[in-house]
């Protein structure tokens, strides 16, 4: 039987580099808040965000980053009784506290039997270079991939949700990060207010020029109790929401500007329903990704190739 071709970089396919047995992240809620909630930066958060949007059931701070992973741990061996696991700090900005509280966390992670790795989620002005040098040590013994929230490439669009940092802080972020031999990864959102087709092609070029290793994508998703779908009640006319065949139009011309050798995590997310306003496409990550791999070969598309280095 023929085996189809890879039409871009998998997730999976990356992490096989790293272990010889199939891994699974565990999402953690470790308690941790943000520079632009708490007011050193501003109030109210990101305009988008909701974060019971990306938090499983087990998530939930009052629990201990132990009692979060084994219960993650017996949700997901079920199905793979041998799998390890990533401990994946997502919630918040999971590099934002004391230094010596944050090692704690992270060697609580780390001290779990069959945790053979971590993954930070963070904002990319909220990495000084003391917790840096200390990732790099980290670096040496385990698995580690530092995701950057980045959001998009433009300032003005960064002022307009709230992010409180710039693009050249991701710039910045990035390039110490990888200085240091961590392995770095990015997160956009696309579909932001103001940002067109053409923008986020442009963005896809901009960002292959990072030297990040791997990179999340998805739609822009309206959440209950947000200050953005507040703002799409008072101005529906400055959003555009992507009907699912224009999205996957889209997706796959940001893959084919893409450096080739990007890892490309993800490319939407799924909201609780009870939580989302729109777009609701009713179709899984997996079944997402049938759809996209299916169309790129009708076009003999393939990540990469309107790559302009």
């Amino acid at each position: 039987m023929d085996v189809a071709p890879i039409l871009y970089n998998e997730f999976p396919l990356f992490l096989k580099r790293y272990f010889p047995y199939k891994v699974q992240k565990i999402s953690l809620n470790a308690g941790f808040t943000c520079p632009n909630r708490d007011g050193v930066k501003g109030y109210g958060g990101c305009t988008y965000c909701n974060n019971q949007t990306f938090n499983p059931e087990y998530c939930r701070t009052e629990k201990s980053v132990t009692q979060q992973l084994e219960e993650g741990k017996v949700f997901f061996a079920h199905k793979y009784p041998e799998m390890k696991y990533l401990a994946y700090f997502q919630a918040y900005t999971n590099t934002y506290g004391e230094l010596e509280a944050l090692k704690r966390k992270y060697e609580e992670a780390l001290s779990v039997s069959d945790v053979v790795g971590l993954v930070i989620g963070t904002r990319p002005d909220c990495m000084p270079d003391t917790l840096l040098h200390y990732l790099e040590e980290v670096n040496k013994n385990t698995f580690l991939l530092v995701e950057y929230g980045i959001e998009s490439t433009h300032d003005a669009t960064l002022r307009r949700i709230n992010r409180g940092h710039t693009f050249q802080d991701t710039v910045d972020a990035v390039e110490r990060t990888v200085a240091c031999g961590i392995l770095t990864g990015g997160h956009i959102i696309l579909g932001l207010p103001g940002e067109t087709h053409e923008d986020l092609v442009a963005q896809a070029a901009t960002l292959s020029r990072l030297p990040i290793t791997t990179l999340k994508m998805h739609q822009l998703q309206l959440i209950r109790g947000t200050r953005m779908a507040h703002e799409y009640e008072q101005h529906p006319e400055d959003f555009h929401l992507f009907g699912v065949e224009e999205y996957i139009g889209l997706v796959i011309d940001y893959i084919e500007h893409l450096r080739p050798d990007l890892v490309l995590e993800r490319f939407v997310s799924q909201s609780p329903k009870e939580l989302l306003i729109a777009p609701d496409w009713g179709l899984k990550n997996y079944e997402f990704n049938h759809r996209i791999q299916k169309k790129m070969r009708q076009l003999g598309a393939y990540q990469g190739k309107k790559y302009d280095m």
